[in-house]
């Protein structure tokens, strides 16, 4: 293979739009807190002074959204007006529904539990149709691809530089971006390292580099992957003082490459934010990625990605696919037998499996959901190895 570049991106949690994805999962959180039986689908929009909470929401519980909303954006940095934007005074406008009793009814008794009624692991269908990827490769520890785990660890070492005053004259806005060279598929070394901060006005662009380069990128990229033909690239423009959504309008769900595997595995379009576990989109991306992961963690492939897809209201997916990109020790066909064999990937199942019935999801908003192992989510968990190892015959 010959060498190529590889460009993953990430945001902070001040960005507009993971302001949004912040939000609508801490509302999913306070409800799950009281019901975890409910069936959430909240989404946000973020413009000037103005928050939109809307979706579809059935529970037994109260949820203060109002109260919610403004402790996520006070919580990211946005209380005060130098910001642009601020929690305490910005307007929050609620539009919720109950879920469509359409879809529940497929949701609360699956194709397969109203033909039989053998198998409690059957009650529950799949919330919508839909194609979920996951991935894993051997490139990290957490085993995500480079690019997109050290453009989140810049985001979130972005954040914290501010939130604990190391630089003060940061605000909560930003984005980062990594370049890897690969050479026979392997990364070799960094291309560029692009940072685009939002900062106070008084700040000079040379600051600004010289100090995110000392406390952010040097702390942050490994060293010897550097290089005296690495680029580093901060606030291009010259100046990024407007920001938040007060420079641009957010919305959940719109950094759904941000929130998987940076562009390097494909995506099968649905976002994860918002959305209660019986969401295939979320669960079975969260199941994808944990059986990817093992799949790798036992040595059975130096990169794999698998394809699940359902049907709404039908428990079982309609289709298992794993890819390993010709790295595999066994055949595709043997290693989409075996993960059918080892993963229930019913969504009862992964919801029991997983824990996704707990409130978990405001952390994952920001930084991405996968390769989380600081989290401690279970789908980061290598614990299937053997039993893969044993399937195969191995």
């Amino acid at each position: 293979m010959a060498k190529f570049l590889f460009t993953s991106e990430s945001v902070t949690e001040g960005h507009p739009d993971k302001v949004c994805d912040q939000i609508s999962d801490a509302i999913l959180d306070n409800i799950l807190s009281v019901d975890p039986q409910a069936h959430v689908a909240c989404e946000v929009t973020a413009t000037t002074g103005l928050i939109h909470v809307m979706g579809e929401i059935t529970t037994e519980c109260y949820a203060d959204i109002d109260r919610i909303t403004r402790d996520v954006i006070n919580e990211i940095g946005y209380n005060r007006p130098e910001c642009g934007f601020n929690g305490n005074t910005c307007a929050v406008i609620s539009s919720i529904d109950s879920q469509s009793p359409d879809i529940n009814m497929g949701v609360e008794s699956s194709c397969e539990y109203r033909e039989s009624q053998d198998d409690v692991l059957n009650l529950t269908g799949a919330g919508d149709q839909g194609i979920m990827f996951g991935f894993a490769c051997n490139e990290t520890p957490e085993l995500m691809p480079l690019p997109i785990s050290l453009a989140h660890k810049l985001a979130k070492r972005l954040a914290d530089v501010r939130k604990d005053n190391t630089l003060t004259y940061l605000r909560p806005d930003g984005k980062t971006q990594v370049t890897v060279e690969y050479d026979d598929g392997k990364p070799v070394r960094i291309d560029t390292v692009l940072i685009s901060t939002q900062h106070a006005p008084e700040v000079s662009i040379d600051t600004i580099r010289d100090d995110l380069i000392k406390n952010v990128i040097t702390p942050v990229i490994p060293e010897g992957l550097m290089d005296s033909a690495t680029r580093i690239l901060v606030n291009p423009t010259g100046r990024f003082v407007l920001g938040g959504p007060a420079a641009d309008t957010g919305l959940t769900g719109r950094k759904i490459i941000v929130d998987t595997y940076g562009g390097y595995s494909r995506h099968g379009g649905g976002a994860f934010s918002g959305k209660d576990p019986t969401k295939v989109d979320r669960s079975a991306a969260y199941a994808a990625r944990w059986a990817a992961k093992n799949v790798v963690a036992a040595g059975l492939a130096e990169k794999c990605e698998i394809q699940l897809s359902y049907a709404i209201g039908v428990a079982r997916p309609v289709s298992v696919m794993v890819d390993t990109f010709g790295t595999g020790k066994v055949s595709d066909e043997a290693l989409s037998a075996a993960v059918n064999k080892v993963f229930d990937l019913r969504p009862a199942a992964i919801i029991r499996d997983l824990g996704l019935k707990k409130p978990i999801y405001r952390h994952l908003a920001a930084y991405g959901h996968m390769g989380r192992e600081d989290l401690g989510v279970a789908w980061e968990k290598t614990d299937k190895t053997q039993e893969l190892l044993s399937a195969l015959g191995m």
